[in-house]
């Protein structure tokens, strides 16, 4: 293989990935719940033994985000995601309706491909292993190029310990020499028979178009509104606690900061007592050019840094504590740069007449990130239910938006694949979970004799039916009338007919 193109040994070992994935689909479908649990409990264990390993070796490939966060990332992905799904039916009956008689059969999908983000390179990579296989499916992977080495070696652990559990061999795998070429040859194996894109719009985008099941995520642009009934105090510190952690590469992030006159200084004081730096329209020049290029698409070279190397590579310095950079922006489009997603230590930063402006505004910037999240800060259950009209999928009160939507400060499912529904493309609007990857089989049993159902169903009343049933006789009447010459709706007539054939045959 060695004198190959490098794009051709990744396709072939793209091929290989599949066929051996598919044959351990085909032995893991048998698998009984405790024998998933016991290989999900594994897998656990070995996520929490490699944790912090995992995410030192993402920060010195990537470039981004923080130890200790990605540490908790691939807690979350895996320890915390466990306690949410372990009592979850994802085999055989899952539901059975006793009045209706029909019984819900979970099946599995059979080889799962995902596709990995640079941003979460390894906790991306645990949560879509434990979710196939607590539904039963194997999963390959398809790492981004920049964070190759990490997302591999936590396909290895993730394999070695499912395998060590009684999982079939191969039941995760990961390409191993990443290109699109390979990504792209992956998503067209006929052995896949779904995927899970998690990464740029582009290959979201290609992965709903090679005609087979996806699930994929848009671009999040998360607007968080400090209505001005907000604990303020609460509200920037939860802000703060979202967008800081891992230096904002989560995709659910805050990326403006809404306020409305009534409550703008009291805001502003507050963020800078907690760590937020206003920069000058003049810094913020500085810092839009950086951060984005051809237009509002992000430089991967300042995603997840700090604010001090923005700052300096800007060519300002920020005070001692400075958590998050903000810049004051009049307007969202093209000529307000950071109206767009920053995953990185920025905040846009609006003021609003009142509430009902706050909302337009909202709307606005979801343009740009249409379908993915928002948050709101109020006391208000009124302001609540107006802004849960807002184009986004998940709507999260009073706490910080990274941490919620991703399940870990709220209710919703720990995921690290969110869906933007139709808003934004995906075929999903919910956190992805197992039970996204189970076809679901229908028993139903009859209810209801065939042969009387409109007859014994006395909502069936249709007097019109009646007048063509009528018209019907008498067609038949005039057919037969034409027949044989005779009148047969006169019932005298008939009779007389009817004596002369008697008569007629007594004489023979």
């Amino acid at each position: 293989m060695e004198n190959f193109d490098y794009d051709l040994r990744s396709i072939q070992a793209v091929r290989d990935l599949a066929r051996l994935g598919k044959a351990a689909a085909e032995q893991m479908a048998d698998y009984t719940e405790e024998q998933i649990d016991q290989i999900l409990r594994n897998m656990v264990k070995a996520a929490k033994d490699h944790a912090v390993m995992l995410a030192k070796m993402a920060v010195e490939e990537t470039g981004f985000g923080k130890v200790e966060d990605k540490t908790y990332k691939n807690h979350l992905a895996s320890t915390i995601l466990y306690q949410s799904i372990k009592d979850l039916k994802t085999i055989d009956i899952i539901q059975h309706d006793e009045a209706t008689q029909i019984m819900d059969v979970a099946e599995p999908v059979g080889l799962v491909m995902g596709i990995i983000p640079s941003t979460n390179p390894t906790s991306t990579a645990i949560y879509k292993a434990m979710i196939a296989i607590k539904s039963r499916n194997a999963i390959v992977f398809s790492p981004h190029p920049s964070a190759a080495k990490c997302t591999v070696k936590a396909a290895e652990i993730m394999n070695q310990a499912a395998v060590e559990a009684g999982a079939p061999a191969n039941i995760i795998g990961c390409i191993s020499l990443p290109s699109m070429n390979a990504t792209n040859e992956m998503m067209e194996c006929k052995e896949v028979k779904m995927i899970i894109a998690t990464g740029g719009p582009g290959l979201v985008k290609a992965s709903y178009s090679k005609g087979k099941p996806a699930l994929g995520v848009g671009a999040g642009n998360c607007p968080a509104y400090i209505e001005r009934t907000a604990n303020v105090q609460k509200a920037v510190k939860d802000i703060l606690a979202s967008k800081t952690f891992d230096y904002g590469t989560i995709c659910a992030s805050e990326q403006s900061v809404i306020v409305e006159e009534c409550n703008q200084e009291q805001v502003i004081a507050e963020f800078k007592k907690q760590g937020g730096y206003f920069m000058s329209p003049e810094e913020t020049a500085k810092v839009c050019e950086l951060l984005f290029k051809n237009g509002h698409a992000m430089n991967a070279k300042y995603v997840g840094r700090s604010p001090q190397v923005i700052a300096a590579a800007a060519g300002f310095s920020t005070p001692e504590g400075t958590k998050v950079l903000i810049g004051e922006q009049k307007g969202v489009g093209p000529a307000y740069p950071l109206s767009y997603e920053k995953l990185t230590s920025v905040l846009a930063f609006y003021t609003a007449k009142d509430w009902e402006e706050a909302c337009q505004l909202c709307i606005q910037l979801l343009q740009n990130g249409i379908g993915h999240s928002m948050s709101l800060h109020t006391q208000d259950k009124d302001i609540v239910m107006k802004f849960a009209k807002k184009p986004a999928s998940r709507i999260l009160v009073n706490t910080g938006s990274t941490q919620g939507a991703t399940g870990a400060s709220t209710g919703l499912m720990p995921s690290f694949t969110l869906g933007c529904g139709t808003w934004g493309g995906s075929s999903v609007s919910e956190n992805v979970s197992p039970v996204h990857l189970i076809n679901i089989k229908r028993v139903a049993y009859g209810l209801r004799d065939c042969s009387t159902l409109a007859s014994a169903d006395p909502t069936f009343n249709y007097p019109e039916l009646s007048l063509t049933s009528c018209e019907s006789s008498h067609e038949e009447a005039d057919s037969l009338k034409g027949n044989i010459g005779t009148d047969f709706s006169n019932n005298e007539q008939l009779v007389k007919l009817i004596n002369e054939l008697v008569a007629a045959m007594a004489k023979g």
